[in-house]
């Protein structure tokens, strides 16, 4: 039976990276969290996917049991953050897989560091346009006339940041609780036991404004977002691409994958998953774990 080691690993920026590394397998896949999540909310895959297969799940700077000693002030931090990782630990030519702001990471990290990933999985993936932060009504509504531009902006938003901080910080665990079962869990739930870990795991979070505020200000298209201007780097990703959402996902919308997709172009293709919202991993982990191995076993048989 495999077994799920966590480790930790020094970066040179100064920062400390914990990891979750699951013993056998020699295809290397690396997983990359979303936000109000770790390395922990991949444990079912974690358990799931075929022996063959090396994983590592690496906890992002402020998420879980790495560091925050340096504010992010971008999706590219975290990038950085893992390609340091990934030198540290002497890790090359593995799968990369992003799930929802990790599908962010994972992609400015594939555009910045040709020659470490050779295959990439966005699940419930950020766009390459980002993913609006807009303000917040008087009725509580969101205000999408009003997109909000700076971070100090986004830690004063009574819609989001404030209640969900304020849920972290005084362990609201109905409030968390409710806000997945609204948005994420909206089917199938974990065993409540695991939720209850699972919510654990959320408040370990210490960066949610600064995390709200780089995915605003992420673009890598070749457009105008309606807050930056993007720098065309999607269209460099030049591996295999599998795009995964959800029929049912209520957090990454059809119209953002399709910006995915557009963007990165004849690299990526998309599929769609049957009676799933933005966390296949508990709505249907058997379907989940087929799309992605049947996508891996693709470089095996090239290769």
């Amino acid at each position: 039976m495999a077994v799920i080691e966590l480790k930790k690993i020094l970066l040179s920026n100064g920062e400390t990276m914990a990891y979750r590394e699951r013993s056998g397998g020699d295809l290397p896949v690396v997983l990359v969290h979303g936000n109000m999540t770790s390395s922990k909310h991949w444990d079912l895959l974690l358990d799931r996917m075929d022996e063959r297969y090396k994983l590592y799940a690496v906890d992002m700077r402020g998420f879980g049991e790495s560091s925050n000693h340096q504010p992010i002030t971008s999706i590219q931090d975290l990038s950085l953050d893992l390609k340091d990782w990934a030198d540290e630990i002497g890790i090359r030519d593995f799968c990369l897989i992003g799930w929802s702001t990790g599908g962010a990471v994972a992609m400015q990290f594939a555009a910045d560091h040709p020659g470490y990933c050779d295959r990439l999985i966005l699940l419930a993936s950020a766009s390459t346009r980002g993913y609006p932060f807009f303000g917040t009504n008087e009725d509580g509504s969101t205000d999408h006339a009003n997109r909000l531009k700076t971070l100090e902006d986004v830690k004063k938003d009574k819609g989001k940041t404030i209640p969900v901080q304020a849920a972290y910080d005084t362990n609201d665990r109905e409030f968390l609780r409710s806000l997945w079962n609204a948005l994420i869990y909206t089917d199938t739930r974990p065993e409540s036991e695991l939720y209850e870990e699972y919510i654990d795991d959320m408040r370990t979070q210490r960066n949610l404004a600064e995390i709200y505020h780089a995915l605003n200000t992420f673009n890598i298209s070749d457009r105008h977002n309606g807050l930056v201007e993007g720098n065309g780097q999607a269209s460099s990703i030049s591996i295999p691409v599998l795009v995964l959402r959800g029929d049912r996902d209520y957090v990454i919308t059809k119209e953002m994958t399709e910006e995915i997709v557009h963007d990165i172009g004849e690299n990526a293709d998309f599929t769609e998953l049957k009676n799933s919202g933005h966390s296949p991993l508990v709505d249907d982990l058997e379907q989940l774990v087929e799309r992605m191995e049947s996508f891996l076993q693709q470089k095996e048989e090239i290769s």
